[in-house]
C-alpha cells in the first residue's frame, strides 16, 4: 500500500467526517492513509515526513483555525523557522468555510500560506468548500480528483522499475474520476452498484428497480412535483452513481438500568465546566415584536469563572425532549429509555482505525445519550443516507434515499435535505419503513455541541454576575409536515426561565421573581482579540445590529458609561459649531431645537 498522512483540524466534526471518508475510500484506490487529528502531534512529525500530506481544515469564529489546530498553527508560525524548513513536504489541502462570513475558509488559508512560506509544495490544488451553498459541491469533486493527484505524485517519486505498473494504475484512477461523458457515468454507476454487495443480491435489487423506473412512461408522473419522498424524471429513471456503503463498526447493547447519577456536564470536552444559577431573566422586546429577545443573568459569584467584555462562553444544552421522545418511540426503544448503553467495536468491522466515539459517556442511559450527547438536529450527510437505505424495507423508499445520496441526485439533496434543514426525525417520518439500529446513529450523528454566546456585561459593573442576550430562534420545518421548531439552545433556555421571566415593562427592575432559580452549565471559550483597547483615549466605532449589540453593552459598562449621553451631546455641539460656523451657545440652541422637533432622539438606560 502507498501511504499518505491524513490530518484533520475540526471544530464541530465536519472536517473529521470528511477525512474519515477519504481514509475509507483510499483502500479502494490502492492507498493507505495514516489518519490523525492535527492536535495529535505525538503521532506524526512533518519535519521528517516523507509521505505526501493531505489536510482537511475547518474554520471557526471570525476566520480562526479550529481549537484543535491552535497548537499546530502556533508551531508553524514560529518566526525562527528557516524558509526551507518543510521544503521536503508535498501536500494537498481542503479548506471548509462559510462565505456568509468575512474571512471565508481562513482556517485553511492560514495553514496553506504558512506551509508555502516554509518551502512545502502542493501536489494537488487547494479546495475551498462553502457551507453556505453546500460543502459537497466542492468536497466530492476534490476527493474524486485526489486519487489521480496521488497517483501522479507516487509516479514521479518511484523508481523506473515500477513505472509501467504505476502508469496502468494511474490510467485506472483517471477513468474512475472522469465524469465528463454520459456513457462513462452510466457504466460507472452500474459497476458501483454491483460492488455494494459481493453476492449481487442488493445490486440486482437496485438495478431491477432502476429498470422498472426506466420503463415507466414519463407522462404518467409528469404532473408530480419533486419532494423529499418523491423524484421526477430524469432522476427517477436514471442509473445511479451512489457512494460506497460506509462500514458499520459499532456494536451497541442495552443493559438493565443501574442506579447511577448522570451529569450532563460530563459530556463537554472542555474544562472547566461551571454549574451556575440563573438569577434573572428579562424580556427586552415587546410582545408584538418580530423577534423575542431575552436577557439572562447568571450568578457566577461562587465560582472562579472570570471574563472581560468581548469574551464569549459556551452553554451546554440538551436536545428537545419531545424530539428525543419521538426518536425513542420511532426506534421502538421507548420502554428501554433508562437502559445503559454499552458500546464496543465490531470484531469484524472493515473500518480502518475504528474507535469509540469520544462524546458517548461510558454506560450512560439511552435517554441521556439522545438528550445530551448526539446532535439529532444535524443535517444528515450523504453517507448517512446511504447507510439508512440499507435499513429501509420499502423498495420505493429505498430507491429515493439512494437517489438523494447519489451523484445524479445532488440537486435534490441540496434542495430537500441540506437547504431544508432536514434532520433524522424528518427522514424517519418521511420513510416509515426505515428502521436503523442504534449503532448506526452513534456512527453518523455528530456530537451535540455547546452553543457560544457573547458576554453582555462587565464584571466591574456587575460583580459576580454574567449577562448574555439572545433571540429565541423559531422556524418552520416543512420537509414532511409543517412544524414550528425552536433553536436547540434558545428554545431550551426560553422554557427554562418561564417561571422567573420579567416582562418588557419590568426591564429596568433589578428584582427578579421569587422562584426557584434554574441552573445551567457553562464553560469559558478560548480568549480572543475582541477586546477594548488598553488605551482609553483610542476612539472606538461599534457596530452591532440587533442582538449583536450584546458585547458592546459590556464595553460601555466597563468604561465612564454613565457619562456617555453627556459626551455624545458635547460631541454633537462641537460638530454643529464647527460645520455651521456658529458659536457654541448657538450650536446648543440648534441641538435643543432638534430635540423638541423629535429629530434628535436618545434612548439612555
Amino acid at each position: 500500500m502507498r501511504r499518505f498522512l491524513l490530518l484533520y483540524a475540526t471544530q464541530r466534526g465536519q472536517a473529521k467526517a470528511i477525512a474519515e471518508e477519504i481514509s475509507e475510500k483510499a483502500v479502494t484506490y490502492g492507498f493507505s492513509a495514516d489518519l490523525y487529528c492535527i492536535s495529535e502531534s505525538d503521532k506524526y512529525d512533518l519535519k521528517t515526513e516523507t509521505a505526501p500530506l493531505v489536510m482537511v481544515v475547518s474554520t471557526t469564529g471570525n476566520g480562526d483555525p479550529p481549537d484543535t489546530a491552535r497548537k499546530f498553527v502556533k508551531a508553524i508560525q514560529d518566526k525562527t523557522l528557516p524558509p526551507d524548513f518543510l521544503a521536503h513536504l508535498r501536500y494537498g489541502l481542503l479548506g471548509l468555510g462559510d462565505s456568509e462570513y468575512t474571512y471565508f475558509c481562513n482556517g485553511g488559508k492560514v495553514i496553506d500560506k504558512r506551509l508555502q512560506e516554509l518551502g512545502a509544495q502542493r501536489f494537488y490544488n487547494t479546495g475551498h468548500a462553502d457551507d453556505c451553498v453546500g460543502l459537497e459541491l466542492v468536497v466530492e469533486p476534490w476527493i474524486n480528483g485526489l486519487w489521480a493527484a496521488l497517483e501522479k505524485h507516487f509516479l514521479l517519486n518511484r523508481g523506473r522499475e515500477d513505472t509501467s505498473e504505476t502508469l496502468t494504475m494511474a490510467s485506472h484512477a483517471s477513468q474512475r474520476t472522469d465524469a465528463l461523458t454520459p456513457e462513462l457515468l452510466h457504466v460507472e454507476s452500474q459497476v458501483g452498484l454491483l460492488r455494494l454487495d459481493d453476492s449481487g443480491g442488493k445490486a440486482a435489487e437496485v438495478l431491477e428497480q432502476n429498470a422498472v423506473n426506466s420503463s415507466q412512461s414519463s407522462t404518467l408522473i409528469a404532473d408530480f412535483e419533486a419532494s423529499l419522498t418523491c423524484s421526477v424524471p430524469p432522476l427517477s429513471q436514471a442509473s445511479l452513481n451512489i457512494p460506497a456503503l460506509p462500514p458499520e463498526y459499532l456494536e451497541v447493547h442495552l443493559e438493565e438500568a443501574l442506579a447511577q447519577e448522570e451529569s450532563h456536564a460530563s459530556v463537554s470536552s472542555v474544562d472547566p465546566v461551571f454549574h451556575v444559577p440563573i438569577s434573572k431573566a428579562v424580556q427586552l422586546t415587546t410582545n408584538d415584536a418580530i423577534k423575542t429577545t431575552l436577557l439572562i443573568e447568571l450568578d457566577v459569584s461562587k465560582t472562579d469563572f472570570s471574563y472581560q467584555p468581548g469574551d464569549a462562553f459556551n452553554v451546554i444544552c440538551p436536545n428537545s425532549d419531545s424530539e428525543v421522545q419521538f426518536l425513542l418511540q420511532r426506534l421502538q426503544l421507548a420502554d428501554r429509555r433508562e437502559h445503559r448503553v454499552a458500546v464496543t467495536i465490531k470484531a469484524d468491522t472493515r473500518k480502518k482505525g475504528a474507535a469509540l466515539p469520544e462524546h458517548v459517556p461510558e454506560r450512560c442511559s439511552l435517554h441521556f445519550l439522545l438528550t445530551w450527547c448526539l446532535e439529532i438536529r444535524a443535517v444528515p450527510k450523504k453517507a448517512f443516507l446511504r447507510a439508512l437505505a440499507d435499513h429501509t424495507g420499502d423498495g420505493a423508499e429505498r430507491r429515493r434515499l439512494l437517489e438523494l445520496c447519489s451523484r445524479q441526485g445532488a440537486a435534490d439533496y441540496a434542495r430537500f435535505v441540506r437547504d431544508a434543514g432536514a434532520c433524522l426525525s424528518d427522514l424517519l417520518r418521511a420513510f416509515p419503513s426505515c428502521q436503523p439500529p442504534l449503532g448506526l446513529l452513534l456512527e453518523h450523528l455528530p456530537k451535540l455541541q455547546p452553543r457560544p454566546y457573547s458576554c453582555a456585561s462587565s464584571s466591574l459593573f456587575h460583580p459576580g454576575k454574567l449577562h448574555f442576550i439572545f433571540n429565541i430562534v423559531e422556524f418552520l420545518s416543512n420537509t414532511t409536515e409543517v412544524v414550528l421548531r425552536r433553536g436547540v439552545c434558545t428554545g431550551w433556555l426560553a422554557t427554562l426561565v418561564e417561571s422567573i421571566l420579567q416582562p418588557y415593562t419590568c426591564a429596568n427592575n433589578a428584582d427578579g421573581k421569587k422562584a426557584l432559580a434554574p441552573k445551567i452549565s457553562i464553560s469559558p471559550r478560548t480568549t480572543n482579540s475582541f477586546h477594548l483597547p488598553n488605551d482609553p483615549s483610542v476612539p472606538i466605532i461599534m457596530v452591532g445590529p440587533g442582538a449583536g449589540v450584546a458585547p458592546f453593552i459590556g464595553f460601555l459598562q466597563h468604561r465612564d458609561a454613565k457619562n456617555m449621553a453627556k459626551d455624545v451631546h458635547d460631541a454633537l455641539v462641537e460638530i454643529i459649531s464647527r460645520e455651521t460656523g456658529v458659536e457654541k451657545l448657538e450650536a446648543m440652541k440648534t441641538l435643543a431645537t432638534l430635540k423638541e422637533e423629535k429629530r434628535y432622539l436618545q434612548d439612555i438606560w
